[in-house]
């Protein structure tokens, strides 16, 4: 297929006036026309949460030859199904592309996360999907190696874009925040086993109420395997891990069919 011929379809979770959607839209636009559909205000970890209770605002924000952005006042997840269910009509999306997200959603952080929450959300509807971030926070980080490694693994895929294995595949993939010339290649990998240690600061207000501010790090529970994700980006590469929907704990069926048994 003909890049004039393929519907790229871009969103985030870090708003749609974020550098790394900026990133992102100049790589997907290389590859076809562009419809683009972002949070009106940030909306990190947020995963699959939808709004049920308020109304939604879809905004045009601008119009150029072969790119059309807007902005919701949803979450990652209302902008693919406003967009899916409501904008395209009965055209065909080639391709979800996700981010780029300002900081790693390596490891757990892709449960928690609204940019790859959009990009499993976008493999519902069986469309090859892609979750870009770059482990940089910084809202001026350089995105220059991301967008080299994502143009290489959306050029792969939409080479093998007819072939049935691609239908609906999800990709998790995270950047190192170092230069391009420095990364070391890319690395398929699992996502690795850890848990976030959630610190809470207790404060009070002027009013003498009680809040908190949420803090933490993570702690990798197998910081010596070489087949994860936080290996992977630790020592200079680019972890791309495939993600399925099917949450099913296969491993352990056989036990509980014994500890279930009646």
């Amino acid at each position: 297929m003909k890049n004039k011929d393929r519907l790229i379809f871009v969103t985030n979770d870090d708003g749609y006036q974020a550098k790394g959607f900026e990133a992102a839209l100049e790589v997907a636009r290389e590859f076809g026309r562009v419809l683009a559909v972002a949070p009106a205000t940030a909306q990190s970890g947020k995963s699959q949460a939808i709004t049920m209770y308020d109304p939604l605002f879809l905004d045009k924000q601008r119009s150029e030859e072969r790119l059309d952005v807007y902005s919701f006042s949803g979450t990652p997840v209302d902008c693919v199904k406003v967009t899916f269910d409501h904008l395209i009509g009965e055209q065909k999306v080639d391709l979800v592309i996700s981010g780029i997200n300002h900081g790693s959603n390596a490891a757990t952080n892709v449960l928690y996360s609204g940019t790859m929450g959009a990009a499993i959300e976008g493999s519902f509807y069986g469309v090859p999907s892609v979750g870009l971030s770059l482990t940089s926070h910084d809202a001026d980080a350089d995105f220059e190696a991301a967008k080299e490694y994502a143009r290489r693994i959306i050029a792969s895929l939409l080479e093998h874009e007819s072939e049935e294995q691609n239908r609906g595949i999800c990709l998790n993939v995270n950047v190192p925040d170092i230069a391009t010339e420095e990364i070391r290649g890319m690395r398929l990998c699992r996502q690795c086993r850890g848990i976030w240690q959630d610190d809470f600061f207790r404060h009070e207000d002027p009013r003498g109420r009680t809040y908190f501010w949420l803090s933490g790090g993570f702690s990798n529970y197998e910081p010596d395997a070489e087949d994860t994700d936080e290996w992977a980006l630790k020592n200079g590469y680019v972890s791309i891990v495939p993600v399925q929907i099917d949450l099913t704990d296969y491993n352990r069926m056989a036990y509980l069919q014994d500890v279930l048994k009646q």
